[in-house]
């Protein structure tokens, strides 16, 4: 016999001797997070669980079993004759489910009798994650961060980009978010992944940095939009060393029209998304900002946006959550383009 029950932290330590990671849950359980790279082969899908389940309930669970079993044995085979046929024989698996490992279990033993040698996570994706977001915090403590810090429309995201080009180390969470991280930061289109999703992504991503180099980041609040930053992530952001750069108004302005010409495209979204601003800045405000949208002055909107609203706000809430903000860095950006990006990472670098 060779399958093998393997602890959630062996399994974090041993995670790159995996040839393929299976997740053995419904199509809805690995949309919702899955583990880095898993693949999905449901052991029940969606409807067979919710059948399976209803039957349990309303007949018995031994008929429940027994119908349950039939399933998964034909989900099984169909994985096995499309993903295991060309498998050599030291091909090495890794498998969960939820909790219980019945789902998984059931995959594994049949992959055990073929002869693979299977890992099973003890005690399935739930353990697993309890056990990433501790090695979340292990990594947030180990790492080298530099806070990149700016107005509304400053740069920062831009920034972060020409480092990565540059092959800095950087932590994007706003793009792990799908989101822009103020209340007009929806992008339209784009949903944000769950919060265990995004933990998930984030942790990938902490988990493949030096921590002999420095890893840049943007200075984000505790949400990026509908997710939130793990705290031990946050505390060790909000503990590091900044740097804050700054850019022309002109150029905040242009920059920001440019990276929210959906806003542009579609004046009436831009005002149902400027009336969340109502209960800060009053319903006279909010009414001459749409005024002005719907007569095309969208660059006077953004301008009293950022200093009537996001520069103040922004600046509190700097001052009071990063404990070397007034120590940071200072660095003066000349415009919003690529050239000057890139002098800015030379400074960094």
């Amino acid at each position: 016999m060779s399958l093998q029950l393997i602890s959630p932290r062996e399994v974090i330590d041993r995670y790159a001797q995996f040839d393929t990671v299976i997740d053995a849950r419904s199509e809805s359980e690995y949309a919702l997070d899955h583990l880095p790279g898993a693949l999905n082969w449901p052991t029940l899908s969606d409807s067979e669980r919710q059948a399976i389940g209803t039957m349990y309930k309303q007949v018995s669970a031994f008929e429940a079993k027994k119908r349950g079993a039939a399933i998964a044995a034909r989900n099984i085979a169909t994985h096995i004759e499309a993903h295991v046929l060309d498998k050599p024989r030291d091909w090495t698996p890794l498998a969960y489910c939820w909790r219980g490992g019945k789902r998984s279990g059931a995959l594994s033993l049949i992959l055990d009798q073929i002869g693979f040698r299977v890992g099973l996570i003890d005690g399935g994706y739930k353990a697993f994650r309890a056990e990433m977001l501790l090695d979340m915090d292990r990594l947030a403590r180990q790492l080298q961060f530099k806070v990149v810090c700016g107005t509304t429309g400053s740069g920062k995201t831009r920034l972060l980009q020409a480092l990565a080009a540059t092959g800095a180390q950087v932590l994007d969470l706003e793009a792990l978010a799908q989101h822009r991280s103020s209340v007009l930061g929806a992008i339209p289109g784009q949903a944000q992944p769950s919060q265990k999703r995004f933990d998930t992504l984030v942790w990938d991503v902490l988990r493949g940095f030096d921590a002999g180099r420095t890893v840049f980041v943007e200075s984000e609040s505790k949400k990026v939009g509908n997710v939130a930053i793990h705290a031990g992530l946050l505390e060790a952001m909000r503990a590091s060393a900044c740097v804050f750069i700054e850019l022309p108004l002109a150029e905040r302005v242009a920059l920001l029209l440019e990276d929210y010409a959906f806003f542009l495209r579609n004046p009436e979204y831009f005002c149902q998304r400027l009336d969340a601003l109502t209960a800060q800045r009053g319903k006279a405000t909010v009414e001459a900002w749409k005024d002005a949208v719907n007569q095309g002055d969208f660059a006077s909107v953004v301008r009293s946006l950022l200093t009537e609203h996001y520069d103040p706000v922004y600046l509190q809430s700097i001052e009071r959550n990063f404990v070397h903000y007034p120590q940071a860095q200072r660095l003066e950006i000349a415009d919003r383009g690529a050239v000057a990006m890139g002098h800015a990472c030379a400074v960094l670098a």
